[in-house]
């Protein structure tokens, strides 16, 4: 076990390091990495970057074109934190996004959907050898990587989704179980910051996580168990906004 998991403790590290030195010497003004949660108070977005490095650079050990897709996932959620905030979008989901592409207006949240698609298309092509499991794992990665960000709706939930749905990865064998733990691992760090409602991962942590999340599944599934989770994350995506805003009213 120790072996096949050995990723969580380098995750968690590189995460609270990023953190730590991110704090200490935050480019820009110190606003910018400020935000409002639900409740009204302030939180720092540190956690969003230094999750999404440390777990990108603990997947790609585990296998080159997951980590790149996590980095991808994370990029793309960090110019949506960024460029949605400025812009004072507050859309979600996906209908809204594609609505307002259909009327010829370019979101942030619609740059998101589909950078995170695109990357998780092509690490799931370089993870799977046949055609259609190629596109299986696609959709598992930038499902997945949609879904944690889907219950980051109060502190704590998506760290903690990633903790709850990647031990089970923890007893596979190969690069599934070192995936999970990577991801487990820089879910724990921001974790206790992410409670305590000092820190906020955002879209750049959540889609971070997820889409390690999801790349332990393709690592760790055949054909059968891609097309199950396949199935899950998109029937999560068609109810989005309404699970969304179910979660957000408990």
């Amino acid at each position: 076990m120790r072996g096949r998991a050995g990723a969580f403790a380098p995750a968690a590290a590189v995460t609270g390091a990023g953190i730590a030195v991110l704090r200490r010497n935050a480019p820009g003004s110190r606003a910018r990495w400020e935000r409002q949660n639900y409740a009204g108070r302030t939180v720092e977005l540190y956690a969003g970057p230094a999750s999404a490095v440390g777990v990108a650079l603990c997947a790609a050990r585990v296998h080159p074109a997951a980590g790149a897709a996590v980095l991808a996932a994370g990029a793309c959620g960090a110019y949506d934190d960024v460029a949605g905030y400025l812009s004072g979008d507050t859309r979600r989901g996906f209908r809204a996004h594609l609505g307002a592409l259909r009327d010829g207006e370019v979101t942030s949240g619609a740059v998101k959907l589909f950078g995170i698609s695109a990357a998780a298309l092509v690490a799931g092509a370089l993870l799977k050898e046949r055609p259609l499991d190629k596109f299986l794992a696609g959709c598992v990665i930038a499902g997945t990587a949609h879904f944690v960000n889907l219950v980051d709706v109060r502190p704590g939930r998506a760290a903690g989704a990633v903790l709850a749905l990647g031990a089970p990865g923890l007893l596979r064998k190969g690069p599934g179980a070192g995936l999970s733990a990577a991801a487990m691992g820089a879910a724990a760090a921001v974790l206790p910051g992410d409670l305590a409602e000092r820190a906020m991962i955002g879209d750049t942590g959540a889609h971070a996580l997820g889409a390690a999340l999801g790349a332990a599944v393709v690592a760790g599934n055949r054909r059968s168990g891609l097309l199950a989770h396949a199935v899950a994350v998109v029937a999560v995506a068609v109810y989005g906004d309404r699970v969304s805003a179910w979660a957000r009213s408990l």
